[in-house]
């Protein structure tokens, strides 16, 4: 799908495959735990409520794992393909097929963690849709793989790659973009491990020229809805 140079894995005729439940539920269960992107995600949350009383959706939420990381004054819901423990925060939606919506209500801060690299030739569509979810001062937080890593990692199931500058591009067309904030710096093509990274890592939010490019995992961008007058 990009423009320069990478490509995903072959799809029949062109089409961007989309997978369905049964794949989601085993896949799901890898993020159980609270592994390192959950935490930053977390602690950006956190920082932009403000400890204000706020309404949090968690686009394709998996395990709901973040709920327990979150301070009580952010109030929890999730949506997700694959729902394995039912609760009344959370619907089960392949929202890949279907509008993204969540009974009518609308949020404060919706987040997308790991979601983007999945939608395919939906994706102008999401971020409609996700525009269309937020409060007046509301703010969108998604996550993107740098593909422009200087090795990047790219998993055959990932239908949707592009250079975060293609990407940028596209989010603008229903956001205005405020910050853009690195998940991780690693010389692999992979969230850091080792302790001391890690800590380090988890707050630092800052881009370095001419380093970011080789060595972001991935992008944060922190977003809020563009408003016809």
């Amino acid at each position: 799908m990009s423009s320069w140079g990478i490509s995903a894995a072959p799809q029949p005729e062109g089409a961007a495959k989309y997978y369905d439940r049964t794949f989601w539920l085993e896949e799901n269960r890898k993020y159980a735990a609270r592994h390192y992107r959950l935490q930053k995600s977390a602690r950006i949350i956190t920082q932009l409520a403000g400890g204000r009383e706020c309404e949090l959706l968690d686009l394709g939420c998996g395990p709901a794992a973040l709920r327990g990381a979150l301070p009580a004054n952010i109030r929890y819901s999730g949506i997700d393909i694959a729902i394995h423990d039912p609760a009344s925060d959370l619907l089960e939606l392949d929202f890949a097929q279907a509008p993204i919506e969540f009974g009518g209500r609308s949020f404060d801060i919706v987040l997308a963690q790991g979601v983007f690299e999945y939608m395919g030739d939906c994706e102008a569509q999401k971020f409609a849709e996700i525009a269309s979810l937020l409060n007046r001062d509301g703010t969108f937080v998604v996550s993107y793989v740098n593909f422009r890593h200087r090795k990047p990692k790219i998993y055959p199931i990932y239908n949707n790659i592009q250079s975060p500058a293609e990407f940028r591009q596209s989010l603008l067309r229903s956001f205005r973009i405020s910050k853009v904030i690195p998940v991780s710096y690693n010389w692999a093509h992979s969230d850091p491990n080792r302790k001391l990274i890690k800590s380090l890592n988890l707050h630092f939010d800052l881009n370095l020229p001419l380093v970011s490019d080789q060595l972001v995992v991935e992008y944060y961008f922190i977003c809020s809805p563009r408003r016809s007058a």
